[in-house]
């Protein structure tokens, strides 16, 4: 049986750049247009662009809509002024994770809430099973396109695009304006790969415009398209969660270290008991680590200490190119999780020696 996937509104373009493209969260998407290597250090020393059109939209508008997002979101929205966003995630009742995402304020009583595109549905019906006061939802994820502009030189390469002054946007904060001539965009500094930049969600009549305006606009600062290929191994270096990979239903946010997004100043779906296992003290922890010798570490693989005994596993792992080192995420007893500590991965029926290295793996730029 084949599953048909849904493709971006610029499917056809990236086709035409040549890039390869694969399933990823139900979409057709492109992984890479030259190497993964090369990608990867354009956004760490100069920019790149990414479309990450299958993410998921969600506006929830009313008086009650903040008072929703509490309940089911772990991050304090109440601290949220017009122009903010905020990193959150939605626990489950197991003390797991429904999913990670970001909360935007546009206005008093009108939010956007950015999910993962393979939990679009899931996260819809859960929110909405929690939508007990009327809140108005609008899931326009399918007609918003988001491409991510990241790198130290994107500031440099967008600002002949827009009246709006990309320097005075603090991290985590947003202007809507207009840009490279398409109305109401969402300006914000945000991204996934801490080489700094900005995340644009534009409306996808305006997408093909706004992305040929932003390829010509870059082209001294040498901008290139960039796929998923280049996303992972960037978020991966800047130790970010990958939903599905280091976080899960069956994962607590405290166990991921996403602590700082758990406000138990509030009430919130399974806050008492997150609260109970923060003051009992969590049992495994999610930690980087860098290889000390040759190997990659991959999902799955086990996670061993000294003696051969299993203490985890790998959640994500891969080579670092600007390491130049086997670099992963993993869950290991507490007791092993302090930075400087030996652990060993299983590779190919080898134990090979890693350390468990203190997030971010890498600085967000090349030097």
């Amino acid at each position: 049986m084949t599953v048909s996937l849904k493709t971006v509104t610029l499917d056809s373009k990236h086709r035409e750049l040549g890039a390869k493209m694969v399933p990823f969260a139900g979409y057709d998407m492109p992984v890479r247009y030259s190497s993964d290597l090369d990608e990867h250090h354009t956004v760490r020393r100069a920019v790149g662009m990414f479309d990450v059109s299958h993410m998921g939209e969600f506006r929830l508008r009313g008086p009650q809509a903040l008072d929703l997002i509490q309940r089911v979101t772990s991050n304090d929205a109440s601290k949220l002024t017009d122009g903010k966003a905020q990193y959150s995630c939605l626990p489950n009742h197991d003390g797991g994770i429904v999913d990670d995402l970001l909360v935007y304020k546009l206005a008093d009583e009108d939010y956007l809430l950015v999910v993962n595109a393979s939990n679009i549905e899931k996260d819809w019906n859960w929110i909405q099973h929690h939508n007990t006061q009327g809140v108005e939802m609008e899931d326009i994820s399918d007609r918003t396109s988001l491409f991510a502009v990241q790198g130290p030189k994107a500031q440099a390469a967008l600002q002949s695009l827009t009246d709006v002054d990309l320097s005075s946007i603090p991290y985590y904060s947003f202007v809507q304006g207009s840009f490279a001539g398409a109305p109401d965009v969402i300006i914000s500094a945000t991204g996934y790969t801490g080489a700094g930049g900005f995340e644009l969600y534009i409306p996808n009549e305006s997408a093909a415009m706004v992305w040929d305006k932003i390829m010509l606009a870059g082209q001294p600062y040498g901008i290139k398209p960039i796929g998923l290929g280049a996303r992972d191994t960037l978020r991966l270096e800047m130790g970010y969660c990958l939903y599905g990979n280091d976080i899960d239903d069956t994962t607590s946010p405290l166990e991921a270290g996403l602590g700082w997004i758990t406000k138990f100043t509030k009430e919130f779906t399974n806050s008492e008991n997150l609260k109970k296992q923060k003051e009992a003290g969590v049992s495994k922890k999610l930690v980087g680590f860098v290889m000390d010798g040759p190997g990659i570490p991959r999902g799955h693989y086990e996670l061993v200490d000294a003696d051969g005994q299993k203490i985890g596993d790998v959640t994500s792992g891969t080579q670092s190119p600007s390491l130049s080192k086997g670099i992963g995420l993993g869950y290991v007893k507490t007791e092993l999780a302090a930075p400087g500590t030996q652990i060993f991965v299983q590779v190919r029926g080898k134990n090979l020696p890693a350390t468990v290295t203190k997030l971010p793996l890498t600085k967000g730029t090349e030097e």
